[in-house]
């Protein structure tokens, strides 16, 4: 991406003493705004076209504020450190750059300033300014559940990462917020985003609804958490008392029931027995 460079002696030099004049044309020109997230790719369009034959005559700038970004001289590209292996020049698309990989500290403003060959010396061209603004929005919270410390005592934990400016964490109930302080809070120190915790512990034998709640600037984004007091499965022991006597009795009976018809067929058992002993009496003796 980054060819070997060589700019004539002290086209750098100039190029800054044009930037003395940035202010003085910045309200003439405008700034265009590009909002972006971060790791999203940006196009910063410099609002100017030229062909390919001229821009062997030309020189474009691109700088965020006094830092040097990129640079085409003579159809050769420089790009500087900090934006090398994720910055690239999209010269049919109005003199555009692309910013890869978007980190918050890419946020600020853009200048580009085209000069072209005029009678020998290089003279400006265009001057554009491009605001890029970085966001960072943290994704919806996810409430995960931590177990019982307690028999009756419930823990969940809500979490949410990769969002800037710093947040806060607070859980509400009915509207009104509660009173927890465990809650854990790390940013990272290359990409600066933050991840945010926090935990909650509660009784399991009333019904909760739980909103997680994190604020980041004017920006917020919450989680709800629903629990249900646990009922144990209905009984005969649950009935109403006459309800009970009902079915005692009922169950009672059928066992009398049960136990006659036993007796009963042990009679019939006993009287066929009997009924076959008396036959074998009343055959007589062979001749």
């Amino acid at each position: 991406m980054d060819q070997t460079l060589k700019p004539p002696q002290g086209s750098y030099l100039k190029f800054f003493q044009l930037l003395v004049l940035a202010g003085l044309l910045h309200y003439c020109s405008g700034t265009t705004k590009v909002t972006k997230s971060v790791k999203d790719v940006a196009v910063l369009s410099c609002g100017y076209n030229i062909s390919t034959g001229e821009l062997m005559k030309a020189r474009i700038y691109w700088q965020k504020h006094t830092e040097m970004v990129l640079a085409v001289i003579s159809g050769k590209v420089k790009v500087w450190p900090k934006y090398e292996n994720r910055t690239f020049t999209d010269i049919s698309n109005n003199l555009s750059i692309v910013i890869l990989a978007l980190r918050l500290s890419d946020s600020g403003e853009y200048t580009c300033v085209v000069q072209k060959n005029k009678t020998g010396s290089y003279k400006k061209e265009h001057l554009s300014s491009v605001m890029l603004s970085v966001r960072a929005d943290f994704p919806v919270p996810s409430i995960t559940d931590l177990g019982n410390p307690s028999p009756n005592i419930k823990r969940i934990i809500c979490s949410t990462s990769g969002g800037f400016p710093k947040p806060c964490l607070s859980w509400l109930e009915n509207g009104k917020e509660l009173n927890v302080n465990n809650t854990s809070v790390s940013q990272d120190p290359e990409t600066e985003l933050y991840t945010i915790s926090g935990e909650l512990d509660f009784n399991v034998k009333n019904n909760h609804s739980f909103m997680c709640l994190v604020k980041y600037g004017d920006l917020t984004v919450s989680q709800i958490f629903n629990w249900k007091e646990f009922e144990p499965h209905s009984s005969f022991l649950n009935l109403p008392w006459p309800w009970l006597v009902i079915l005692m009795a009922a169950i009672m009976a059928a066992v009398g029931i049960y136990k006659r018809l036993q007796r009963l067929a042990a009679r019939r058992r006993e009287n066929r027995r009997n009924g076959e002993s008396l036959e074998m009496e009343e055959i007589p003796p062979s001749p």
